[in-house]
């Protein structure tokens, strides 16, 4: 009676695991609470990159520094006294507004590169569930192959966001040049100070031309504003060739009957060769720019940069 009982326990216990459904794998899905905490990471990490880099760069929310218009305003005083000094060390008022500037570009370079790394973790995620997923319906398929276009293109938004501030952490002053340009009033001491770095621009390219101590600065920390662009694009330009050459290999390994998985390993080939192609463009023009940094500024100045 005892061996038929457990034999009949047995064979209860069986039949019961043949009708439980087979807990899916790692590998089914995405764990829906890592991607929960990947989502409010990245929000948060997009909200700290738009509030944060002016509080933590001017050291507290009454930083006399932060917003555009105290910049913008300290900068062109200073730049104008600045310049009138004809010295090639950069004044204190000057120093003070390139220091903060340096830092801005330090705190929104590291936020998002932060939030580069959650957006590619979160997107692996994402395709690996659109690969993964045995049968999942149309409409979960769809918004599972969007939400991973999404995060794809947020993903490379935040490069292109950390290589321009990383240029902008290499050559802060350069950086700031814009802001002496843009919306400048016709008239007055920053009007006459522009114009005259222009004409020593000018001189400086013509034949025996002096070149004045500040300018010779300006110069020198615009030829380093696009060395420091090329580099990095040059770098990205290699991990992305790298890549390219991953999904093909993958893709050429797959077999025919997988068309999701081959789509999608072609789709991220094709992208990454492009965007490849489009960043050693960037390398190149920077390249050029800096080798004839005189004549980037020039055309800076004149408005055709």
């Amino acid at each position: 009676m005892l061996v038929a009982s457990r034999r009949h326990t047995r064979i209860k216990s069986k039949e019961s695991a043949l009708r439980r459904p087979a807990a899916p794998s790692p590998s089914a899905g995405v764990s829906g609470r890592a991607l929960a905490t990947l989502v409010a990471l990245a929000a948060a990490l997009i909200a700290a990159f738009v509030v944060g880099p002016p509080t933590l760069a001017g050291g507290g929310p009454g930083g006399a520094l932060v917003g555009n218009r105290n910049l913008t305003e300290a900068l062109r005083g200073a730049f104008v006294e600045w310049w009138r000094s004809g010295d090639g060390d950069l004044s204190p008022g000057l120093q003070r507004v390139v220091d903060y500037w340096f830092r801005y570009h330090v705190v929104k370079a590291v936020i998002a590169a932060i939030l580069l790394i959650v957006l590619v973790a979160l997107g692996v995620r994402l395709w690996r569930a659109v690969l993964s997923a045995a049968d999942p319906g149309p409409r979960k398929r769809a918004a599972l192959a969007s939400s991973g276009v999404l995060v794809t293109m947020l993903a490379l938004f935040a490069l292109v966001v950390v290589m321009a501030n990383i240029q902008g952490a290499v050559a802060p002053f350069a950086s700031l040049l814009p802001m002496l340009t843009d919306g400048a009033p016709g008239g007055g001491a920053l009007a006459d100070t522009l114009e005259q770095v222009r004409q020593r621009l000018a001189d400086s390219g013509s034949a025996g031309g002096q070149t004045p101590p500040a300018l010779q600065v300006m110069i020198s920390d615009f030829a380093r504003y696009h060395v420091a662009l090329a580099v990095v694009a040059a770098a990205v330009a290699v991990v992305l060739i790298g890549m390219s050459v991953v999904a093909w290999r993958r893709f050429a390994r797959t077999g025919a009957s997988e068309r999701r998985t081959r789509r999608v390993l072609g789709s991220f080939g094709a992208l990454s060769a492009s965007l490849s192609l489009l960043v050693i463009l960037v390398a190149v023009a920077n390249t050029t720019s800096a080798a004839h940094s005189a004549s980037a500024l020039s055309a800076f100045f004149d408005g055709g940069w």
